[in-house]
């Protein structure tokens, strides 16, 4: 059985090998497949996008994510079972129900049982003492039903998705995400810009915070030289934002939550 885990811990601290270990102890023959840790502190909407991005990608099995700024809180601890079978173990924040909603949500149970726990539960490191060990026992092949009562699926915290604003030939777009790169996803699609009149090749102006720049939306990164601005639709069918060889976000002061302006220029 395949255990995928998303997070916004990092790899500097303890954290992610020490979840790792209480994993293996409890499952030793599972696979756990670190999908990312580089989530952005506290960032659950981002979480939550790369987790529905990528799960597609991931085999079936169980799916732990956590990113819990709200752990020691009221927030409950949840699994999820979707219509495709895949298990998913986390916070019950929001961060898991756009990947889980892909397929729809089955069924929904609380994290309650002490039996699929570690014997004591920190107050501020849930993702060790009570989802790691939820994740390995539902890897082992325990019924999802023994971890704890069911929940309402339509009581869970769900996250308020941005929607971009298109009217007037004009799109104003939300960042969603910043990877490594500097590359800055947004809440289009294709469909999206073509509909206020951009496609490849066509230049258009970006406003954000005050200052504007022209781009060109462009296929690939090779269609654009070195310096200039692109719109461009990436792997995961986002238009996003990126300086051919060099950091969009860095450019232009972005961070996700920010938004942006698109222009086609006439």
């Amino acid at each position: 059985m395949f255990i995928t885990f998303l997070s916004d811990f990092g790899l500097k601290d303890d954290f992610v090998g020490t979840c790792h270990g209480v994993m293996k102890g409890i499952a030793p023959d599972a696979e756990i497949i670190d999908i990312t840790h580089g989530i952005p502190p506290q960032a659950v909407l981002q979480g939550a996008l790369v987790l529905a991005n990528t799960i597609g990608y991931m085999p079936v099995g169980v799916h732990l994510a956590v990113v819990d700024p709200g752990v020691g809180g009221p927030r409950r601890p949840l699994a999820l079972r979707d219509s495709r079978g895949r298990l998913f173990v986390g916070p019950d924040n929001g961060l898991l129900l756009p990947a889980a909603k892909r397929a729809g949500i089955a069924v929904a149970h609380e994290l309650a049982n002490p039996e699929y726990a570690l014997p004591t539960i920190s107050r501020t490191f849930h993702a060790r003492d009570l989802f790691a060990p939820a994740a390995a026992h539902l890897a082992r092949g325990v019924a999802l039903e023994e971890l704890g009562p069911p929940l309402a699926v339509d009581a869970l915290v769900d996250l308020d998705l941005p929607r971009p604003e298109l009217s007037d030939g004009t799109a104003v777009a939300t960042m969603l995400y910043v990877d490594s790169f500097g590359n800055i996803a947004l809440n289009l699609t294709r469909d999206d810009v073509e509909g206020i009149g951009v496609v490849s090749g066509t230049r258009v102006e970006l406003e954000h915070a005050g200052e504007r720049y022209y781009a060109v939306m462009a296929r690939t990164f090779a269609d654009a030289r070195a310096g200039d601005v692109v719109l461009y639709e990436d792997s995961y069918r986002n238009v996003s934002v990126a300086i051919s060889r060099g950091s969009a976000a860095r450019m232009l002061h972005a961070s996700p939550g920010q938004v942006i302006r698109i222009t086609p220029v006439v």
